[in-house]
């Protein structure tokens, strides 16, 4: 029964600290409050529930008072958790598995970027999605395959409303990932040629994400290319990642928009930047 009871115990670290690096930490922390919590009740269900209020209550104090104070000294800082100068994250899921950390000069030109393309098309909010974990050069954001030095962050494209063609800040995936922007019949249907090589994760996403807005939400071309040309202009930025039937549909020109390859995702949902 012990042995069991360790490779649980070893499960769910490692699979809070896959999912949020400080998951794992604050849950073996956790485990010294169980001799106090016991005492409060003689309820086995209660006693789970006290145990899992503890890990909760401790999580939360690490992922918004602690880390972005710890993070510092490893150069990441967090993105804004609410909106702030016209940038904010999609889900504050993103925030809560502490997905949200970059280097300063990432933050920099995101939010400037951001405070652009609101003065160009007023009401536009840029919504944020993956960016770093806050400590650890080299430790992996799961699944994604370089999201790992501070300096890479993906966002969100910009869509219009269906019914109205006005302009929406919302997304058609609750995570912004797996509702893609199809090519059309005379455009490079990059996913197929990725999925008849044998990459199976290159669409995988739009088979577990509901697709029930794609049809309520249009691609909004016009804000999407901006968006791609500020980052492009900015010299920090190193490489823009966009599926290839969208740098050409866009007409986008830098030489610093490029394919990704097959060995990662579909970028026809979102942009991905990264610094030199």
């Amino acid at each position: 029964m012990a042995i069991l009871k360790y490779i649980i115990r070893s499960i769910v670290f490692l699979l809070l600290t896959i999912l949020t690096q400080i998951g794992g930490v604050v849950y073996l922390l956790s485990l010294l409050t169980h001799r106090l919590t016991d005492k409060q009740t003689t309820k086995t269900w209660q006693k789970h529930l006290y145990r899992t209020a503890s890990f909760v209550a401790l999580y939360n104090i690490a992922t918004f008072l602690l880390v972005p104070l710890l993070a510092r000294p490893f150069g990441r800082v967090p993105l804004p958790l609410t909106q702030k100068d016209h940038l904010r994250p999609l889900t504050l899921l993103t925030c809560l598995l502490n997905r949200h950390y970059v280097v300063p000069a990432m933050k920099k030109v995101a939010i400037e970027t951001a405070r652009e393309m609101n003065q160009r098309y007023p009401g536009t909010e840029t919504n944020y999605l993956d960016a770093n974990f806050p400590f650890l050069k080299g430790f992996p954001l799961i699944p994604h395959l370089s999201h790992n030095d501070g300096k890479k962050l993906d966002l969100a494209f910009y869509y219009l409303e269906a019914a109205t063609d006005r302009v929406t800040n919302e997304a058609p995936s609750p995570i912004g990932y797996g509702v893609c922007e199809e090519p059309l019949p005379d455009e490079v249907c990059t996913y197929c040629a990725c999925s008849s090589k044998g990459n199976w994760q290159y669409s995988f996403l739009t088979h577990i994400i509901p697709q029930g807005k794609k049809d309520k939400l249009l691609f909004d071309a016009s804000r999407t290319k901006t968006l791609a040309e500020l980052f492009a202009q900015r010299e920090e930025v190193e490489k823009i990642f966009i599926e290839p039937h969208l740098k050409t549909r866009l007409h986008l020109q830098s030489g610093k928009i490029r394919f990704h390859g097959c060995q990662a995702v579909r970028h026809d949902d979102h942009l991905h930047i990264q610094l030199k």
